[in-house]
């Protein structure tokens, strides 16, 4: 018997009052993960330590990486992810009702995101204030009234999930423009079918392959030109960007072009890549940076990452940007706030997935409770993503409580906060012992010109790899877990 599991169905941590993934309680295990619980347990110290060595040095091999930025270090440091061999699950009905809200809530964002940049019905009828959209910063004129391919601005997205200790989910972030973590899904996957293809046989798991395929049809679907076989390329910063891994993988498994601004030409009012004694054109554009840097004549001259006129090649529809410039600005934290309305107000229906409760700093009813309650609460700055920006105020210092104290006093519309939720744990691998960590879900959404959301099964758990962090961003040092669906 390993130190895993000292009695069988026993919990070897305890469950204090968070939801726990895999124990109910602290002497019996959840039915979907009695099969999990009984092969790890099964296993010797001296396994479990062999196969986290081969995981890491399979990681190593294939370059599944992350480059974190620390302000304190004179480098960026580029480390492989933290990967956790005990698979999160998550039952069949339990996955039905998460991926029928996560549906409903990107139909809603889609219509939103249109309506803004062409009637802007939503805000005559008085559900979003017009001030959250002028003063948006991820807001762009340049869209308005330009039609995009399909009518389908947001192509891929991810929607960051909670389980509180209520054992309800609640939608945490809508990430609209540039979600990363596709690879971490689709690798840890395939590392644990290699590692252990006696759980991956035994286990009715839904399969997430077959979304790679699906992937490609949805930027297949949108290319204005209609050929069969569309030029589609992914526009990465390059090699120093942290999700260069991701960009290089998508490109190489989706057998699309790999490029950066300076592979790219606009002639004519289209985009052409650069061959060795010919141009080629591209049809559709997965871009991996920001609207900032993806054309220095439309938005930052000095952008030296985009492509000069890539913006006049798109009004004039010879070619496809996925996502559509200007998703932002639904994704923006203060706009969050609105989308339950915005799924009554375009759907006319009830939200089947809840928002975590929210406060507004520009309202100055909202921002005194905050203030007075600052070390209960997490902040977050409205227009940042990753981790940035943030302080959860019960690990926070009385220095930097006064310092974001100061910072909202000064521009209070630029943040908003959030209570403290108690995140769900889940067992992580700590040597040959088993430990709890907090998780969150980040679900993966694609949609091409049909206009149809596929939610991929599953997603990507990530855990903060610290004893009773809630921070569970891989741009903070924070792991992932492979994460299963029952069939």
């Amino acid at each position: 018997m390993s130190k895993l599991d000292p009695l069988p169905g026993i919990s070897p941590y305890p469950l204090e009052h968070f939801y726990d993934e895999m124990y109910a309680d602290e002497r019996s295990i959840r039915p979907h993960y009695r099969h999990v619980s009984r092969m790890f347990s099964g296993m010797s110290p001296a396994e479990l330590q062999a196969k986290q060595k081969l995981m890491q040095r399979r990681m190593m091999e294939e370059g599944i990486t992350f480059t974190l930025y620390n302000p304190a270090q004179d480098q960026p440091m580029e480390r492989t992810i933290p990967f956790d061999m005990i698979p999160r699950i998550i039952p069949k009905g339990e996955w039905e009702r998460l991926e029928a809200g996560i549906v409903q809530r990107i139909t809603a964002l889609n219509l939103f995101i249109h309506d803004i940049y062409h009637e802007q019905y939503i805000v005559k009828d008085g559900i979003v204030p017009r001030r959250m959209i002028i003063s948006n910063v991820y807001f762009r004129p340049e869209m308005a009234g330009l039609r995009v391919p399909g009518g389908a601005y947001v192509t891929t997205s991810g929607i960051d999930l909670i389980r509180h200790h209520d054992g309800e989910y609640y939608v945490l972030e809508d990430n609209l423009r540039t979600p990363s973590g596709f690879s971490y899904l689709f690798k840890g996957r395939s590392l644990m079918n290699q590692l252990f293809p006696e759980l991956a046989f035994a286990s009715s798991i839904r399969d997430v392959d077959h979304s790679l395929n699906r992937f490609l049809s949805v930027l297949r679907s949108l290319s204005p030109s209609r050929t069969r076989d569309p030029v589609i390329a992914l526009l990465t910063p390059g090699q120093y960007n942290s999700a260069y891994y991701e960009h290089a993988f998508l490109a190489q498994q989706m057998g699309i072009h790999l490029v950066e601004g300076r592979d790219l030409v606009a002639q004519d009012h289209k985009i052409y890549l650069r061959e060795m004694n010919s141009l080629r054109k591209v049809d559709v554009l997965y871009r991996r940076l920001d609207d900032d840097y993806i054309d220095p004549l439309a938005f930052q001259p000095n952008s030296l990452l985009g492509v000069a006129g890539l913006m006049n090649a798109y009004r004039a529809g010879n070619i496809a940007i996925a996502n559509a410039p200007g998703t932002g600005v639904a994704d923006d934290k203060a706009m969050y706030v609105y989308v339950p309305d915005m799924i009554r107000y375009y759907l006319n229906e009830e939200p089947i997935l809840g928002n975590v409760p929210t406060y507004l700093l520009s309202r100055p009813q909202e921002r005194q409770y905050v203030l007075d309650n600052l070390s209960e609460m997490v902040v977050k700055e409205t227009s940042l993503s990753g981790g940035y920006g943030m302080l959860i105020g019960s690990e926070a210092t009385k220095e930097e409580l006064m310092d974001f104290r100061l910072k909202i006093l000064a521009d209070p519309a630029r943040y908003i906060a959030q209570p403290i939720m108690s995140l769900s744990r889940a067992p992580v691998l700590s040597g040959a012992s088993m430990v709890p960590r907090h998780i969150d879900l980040r679900a993966f959404v694609l949609m091409g010109a049909d206009r149809k959301p596929h939610v991929i099964p599953g997603g990507l758990t990530r855990v903060a790899m610290k004893e009773n962090s809630l921070v569970v961003n891989s741009s903070q040092g924070g792991g992932v877990k492979d994460t299963w669906v029952m069939a």
